[in-house]
């Protein structure tokens, strides 16, 4: 029975992967780019800030000042994925396009971030 369900959840691994909705034109960020938002804080159009901390820690904050604490990670798909204090998850794709960077997140919404 063991053996079945081992089997089953690793021929379901390829399925559970996500399919980032890109455009033409978007390039995911490289490794190197990924390892580099540790210490950088990006700010979107609606004023809200994505900090990174060189120790894993992540903060969001609104434009409102109300913030969101938790953890990230990069997973082996390029994402960057979020473990928020409260439990609440999400993983995010960053791909550069043209010259603006931008955030796409599981649903396809698109984010860009404000140039530095």
């Amino acid at each position: 029975m063991t053996r079945l369900l081992i089997l089953a959840l690793l021929s379901a691994g390829p399925a559970l992967a996500a399919e980032w909705p890109t455009k033409p034109g978007d390039v995911p960020l490289s490794s190197e780019e990924l390892d580099a938002l540790a210490g950088r804080t990006l700010t979107f159009f609606d004023d809200g800030q994505a900090k990174f901390s060189a120790g894993g820690s992540y903060s969001y904050t609104y434009a409102s000042g109300d913030a969101a604490f938790g953890t990230y990670s990069i997973a082996e798909d390029g994402s960057v994925c979020i473990a928020y204090r409260n439990g609440f998850g999400r993983c995010d794709l960053y791909v550069r396009s043209g010259d603006r960077l931008i955030l796409i997140d599981e649903k396809g919404d698109r984010y860009p971030v404000r140039p530095e």
